[in-house]
């Protein structure tokens, strides 16, 4: 398993607080395999870099999801190889997508607290144009019971993806044409899906049966989606390119 430094190197007490767990669960994730080995520098000081801080985001998306270690231990290890940070942040996301709503209103300050950077005008259209938040009506409360023009509803669970594409150098008008793809094609997937979990539970009364057979496959269709769309693309990208 390959270790992602990223230009950040972290010692295990500012990885655990910047992930927002203790160095002890740092250290117990470390032995089940759930994060991959840090790089040694000098004096034997182990660093750690966004892949893993990544990794700790997914395994706190899944556990709130109700997944058991065990269950985490073998979703981690039918992911592909060679993940970066990015494609980890990414699986978190579509993981976050299964939960209920986790969007906040919050105020600029405290947006911009959660984001780690500062953000302009164009930065927040940007957002809101990835769905990752909108301006409420009026202003609406706030984290903390505050009002203003100033407030956002946000979702979380896109928060720290959508913040790490505001960096990536695409038009306001690609980024829209680009969600409206995303969102019909994975509305009519998730039809389809449904349909057939329909036929699957169509003898059973009972709701549980249906949350049971929910619970069960979310993870496994998350990862076959993303897993089908990294290969798509990226046989896309070797035709646009004309490689072999």
């Amino acid at each position: 398993m390959a270790t992602d430094i990223g230009g950040t190197a972290l010692t295990v007490d500012e990885l655990a607080a910047r992930a927002g767990v203790t160095v002890r669960t740092v250290r117990f994730y470390s032995t089940r395999g759930l994060l991959p080995p840090p790089v040694i520098g000098p004096r034997r000081v182990g660093h750690y870099g966004q892949e893993h801080l990544s990794r700790l985001a997914l395994i706190e998306e899944l556990q709130q999801q109700g997944m058991t270690l065990a269950g985490i231990e073998r979703y981690l290890r039918q992911l592909p190889d060679g993940l970066s940070a990015h494609d980890l942040a990414i699986h978190r996301a579509v993981v976050a997508s299964w939960a209920p709503d986790a969007a906040e209103v919050l105020d600029r300050a405290e947006l911009e607290r959660r984001a780690g950077r500062p953000l302009g005008e164009e930065d927040l259209d940007r957002l809101a144009a990835m769905g990752v938040l909108r301006e409420t009506a009026g202003g609406g409360t706030a984290e903390g019971g505050t009002t203003g023009p100033d407030a956002y509803r946000v979702d979380l669970g896109l928060l720290r993806l959508g913040v790490q594409l505001l960096d990536v150098p695409m038009a306001h008008e690609t980024i829209l044409a680009a969600r409206t793809v995303m969102v019909e094609h994975t509305r009519a997937a998730a039809h389809e899906l449904s349909l057939l979990f329909r036929e699957e539970v169509s003898g059973h009364d009972s709701v549980e049966a249906v949350k049971n057979l929910s619970a069960h496959m979310q993870p496994l269709v998350v990862q076959a989606l993303l897993t089908t769309f990294q290969r798509s693309l990226n046989e896309e990208l070797r035709e646009w390119l004309g490689n072999p």
